[in-house]
This record gives C-alpha cells, structure tokens and sequence, in this order.
C-alpha cells in the first residue's frame, strides 16, 4: 500500500486492506499546549502522529487513524495558545472514535497518549470500551511515569541524566521534534527548566496546580544537549517500547 494513514486513503482502499487482514487501527491521542519557549504547541501532536504511525508499521496489521490533537491541557492554560478540553470531551470523543472504527469492522485498537493529561482518560475509555464490545480487543499504554522512566533510560544512553532529559520540552522531547519538525524549534531560546524529582507527587502537583508550580518556563527538563540524530534513535526506540508493550499479537477476525 502507498500509505495506512487513513486520513490519505480513500475508502475502498481502507476496505480493502481489511479485507486482506489490516484490522487493527492505531490512534495517537496528543494535545496542542505550551512546550516551552523553544518548542511549538503542537508537540504532542506531532509526536503523537508520528509514533502511531510506527507502531502502525511495527505492528504489521494496522492502520492508523486520524491523531487526536487536542487534549486534557488545563495545567498549561497559563501559557499563551495552549487548547484544552474536559476529561468528559476527550472521553467522549474516544468513545466516538471505537464505535466508529468498530462499525467499520475493526477488531483490535491501539491508542498512542502522547500527554500526560491524557493518560487516565485514555485509560477509562479502553475499560469502557471493552465492556461495550466483548470479543473485540482495546488496549494501549497508559502508565506515564512507566514512559517517561523509559525515555530517561533511553537519554541516559547518550550521556543525558533524567533531570535533563525531563519529562516536558527536555532533552529529549526536543531532541524528537528536532528530527520530525528542525524548522519549528528555536535553538536560541534552549534553557534549563525544573530539574528537580519528577514522581508522583510532582504529577499531581502540576495537574492540580498547574505547570507554574513547577516550572515557570513550561519546561521540565533541559533542552541543550539536544539534537535530532538522538530524536530519531528515541523515536524507534519508543515505538518498540510500545509495540512491546501493547503486544505484537494479531487482532481476531
């Protein structure tokens, strides 16, 4: 096939692929929020686009579905241009989107958080969604600090500590947008962030008190060791992490 975003196949050619077996759909699920001073709101997006379409490929039977890119970001409203919806908006968006794919005849699908706000949603909805579709197979990887811990490991592989590496607009997120969107970063505004543990309490903190608690750049992290060579290794490093995660295992037809 010439691609498996549906988004750029026609609908014949999605039946088709069906019918030869492509019954999985991946769907990233990011936001358009603040990432720093340096990277642009659609981050998560774009991050979130493009590790779908990895774990698309990786996983073999898949499509990918058109990413959600807004999502659960009121912890970023102080920062200009950052779009956040209720939890109950992207719950019912999700849900939307599985019965639409499983009208359509999918029997297996993926979801991609690629924001934090988003993780406890998109873990609600897969509970929901198997109880509203037994027989049929809902999962992904829903567990953000279990993520961000792999990323950190994966930076500490190229002499980056986990402070650095960070968790929002660090080393390594700009790392993954200098190799999808070099254009759209703005080296000259790299400056460390929060440094400090990032764990659960501090999770907490931030979305209930908002990321200024924190860090009043919007970065957690520090971007200057950053560098596109590194993103794309973190990129397929992380769509393994998921497809590992998520399982390799064909959908039942």
């Amino acid at each position: 096939m010439r691609t498996i975003r549906m988004e750029e196949m026609t609908w014949p050619d999605i039946k088709a692929a069906m019918e030869r077996g492509f019954r999985t759909a991946v769907v990233g699920v990011g936001s358009t929020e603040q990432h720093g001073p340096h990277l642009p709101t659609m981050t998560d997006a774009r991050i979130g686009e493009e590790v779908a379409h990895l774990v698309a490929l990786k996983l073999g039977d898949a499509l990918q579905a058109r990413t959600v890119d807004v999502g659960v970001s009121e912890h970023h409203l102080a920062f200009a241009g950052t779009l956040s919806v209720r939890p109950e908006t992207l719950k019912m968006i999700l849900r939307d989107y599985v019965d639409s794919l499983v009208r359509s005849g999918f029997k297996r699908v993926v979801f991609v958080p690629t924001h934090g706000g988003n993780f406890a949603t998109v873990e609600q909805v897969i509970v929901e969604a198997r109880e509203a579709h037994p027989g049929l197979e809902f999962t992904g990887y829903t567990d953000l600090l279990g993520l961000t811990g792999f990323l950190n490991q994966v930076s500490a592989e190229h002499g980056i500590t986990a402070e650095e590496s960070g968790a929002h607009a660090g080393e390594n997120e700009t790392s993954i947008m200098m190799a999808l969107e070099r254009d759209l970063v703005v080296p000259e505004r790299f400056a460390p962030g929060y440094l400090g543990p990032l764990g659960e309490r501090e999770v907490k903190v931030i979305l209930e008190s908002g990321m200024p608690t924190l860090s009043s750049s919007g970065v957690l992290g520090d971007p200057r060791q950053a560098s596109a060579e590194k993103g794309r290794i973190y990129l397929e490093r992380l769509a393994d992490f998921l497809v590992e995660k998520v399982g390799k295992r064909a959908a039942r037809r």
